[in-house]
């Protein structure tokens, strides 16, 4: 039966499969508690609630005997930094610039789920990012990859650009091998953080994490981060794209993950003119629908500033008195520095 899931599992478009216990890791309940009593959770206080089910995964679900772990290939066709060498441009990260990939993997899970069911007559349930899941410490347990100094997943077939699903079942699989790190010396991806998020190797702090400011993090960002961000407007891909083993990777099969024309390089002026319907109307069917037009346009704007383009200034302070504290903190932000280089 595992042989047969998995091969259903990879004609159904999955990059690859992995399986281990519930109670595989037992370690990770401490690790959880120590991030967020750092503050390394940030504003992210979903971190803290349901502790014992993220840290135990077997408490999630106790009838749970076995946890199929999928990947799905994101990978891109294009260098994801070359973006950042046009600052009139907004850097949206790789896995954005498609269609939501909750959509797009949850749907491939489920017909992996169904077909499992309708072989065995097990119970299934499947989770895409949204539960108390730690997908990342479970794929590794599972054999898929290793978390990497970057706290991401990495595989020596896929490098780092792939997506997480989870099926916990009922059914009893035999578990494969957990992934140790191969890293080694290399340090490139926290030598290129922006912003220095990395406190050490293998720990992140969210709340100097580019990502998270610019998708999680609510209201004005530290002044201090701000010049940091550069053009980066969703996301960051800096410490995904220099990682050595992505030279394994391969194009993502799937055309729905493929990047949009209009999300690979967009421009500033474009975006920063956006209200509700209009940020609603451009980003349908995109992860960048959910944060909002308001955090949205808050980011163009740092970028704005960040981008030494003086014809910027009259879109910027035509924002100066917008409805939301934090856009209006921002464009208060980004005349002044355009201003201070004319």
């Amino acid at each position: 039966m595992k042989d047969r899931l998995i091969a259903y599992a990879r004609e159904a478009g999955f990059a690859d499969v992995g399986i281990c216990r519930p109670d595989a890791l037992p370690a990770l309940a401490g690790r959880l508690e120590a991030f967020v009593a750092a503050g390394y959770h940030g504003q992210m206080g979903w971190m803290a609630e349901r502790m014992g089910w993220r840290g135990d995964p077997s408490a999630l679900w106790p009838d749970a005997r076995s946890v199929i772990m999928l990947a799905e290939n994101y990978a891109p066709e294009h260098d994801p930094l070359a973006i950042l060498g046009h600052p009139d441009r907004g850097a949206i990260s790789v896995y954005a610039q498609g269609r939501d990939y909750h959509d797009v993997v949850k749907k491939r899970l489920k017909k992996v789920a169904r077909w499992l069911v309708a072989e065995t007559a097990c119970e299934v349930k499947v989770f895409v990012d949204t539960a108390p899941v730690m997908e990342k410490p479970l794929a590794q347990a599972a054999g898929l990859g290793w978390q990497g100094k970057h706290t991401n997943l990495l595989s020596r077939d896929l490098g780092n650009w792939f997506f997480l699903g989870a099926i916990f079942t009922t059914l009893d699989l035999a578990p494969d091998e957990a992934e140790v790190s191969h890293c080694g010396s290399c340090r490139a991806c926290l030598d290129i953080c922006p912003t220095e998020a990395f406190p050490a190797p293998y720990q992140l702090d969210a709340r100097r994490c580019i990502s998270y400011l610019t998708i999680e993090h609510k209201g004005p960002v530290d002044a201090a981060l701000r010049d940091r961000m550069g053009n980066r407007i969703y996301g960051c891909d800096d410490c995904l794209a220099v990682c050595p083993w992505n030279k394994f990777a391969v194009q993502a099969r799937d055309q729905k993950l493929a990047a949009r024309d209009d999300l690979q390089a967009p421009a500033l002026a474009e975006l920063v003119a956006l209200d509700d319907a209009g940020f609603r109307a451009r980003f349908s069917g995109s992860p960048i629908k959910r944060i909002g037009r308001d955090r949205f346009v808050r980011n163009v704007l740092y970028a704005i500033g960040n981008s030494g383009t003086a014809s910027l200034v009259q879109q910027a302070a035509a924002l100066i008195d917008d409805p939301d504290d934090a856009v209006a903190d921002a464009a208060r932000w980004a005349v002044a520095k355009l201003r201070a280089i004319t």
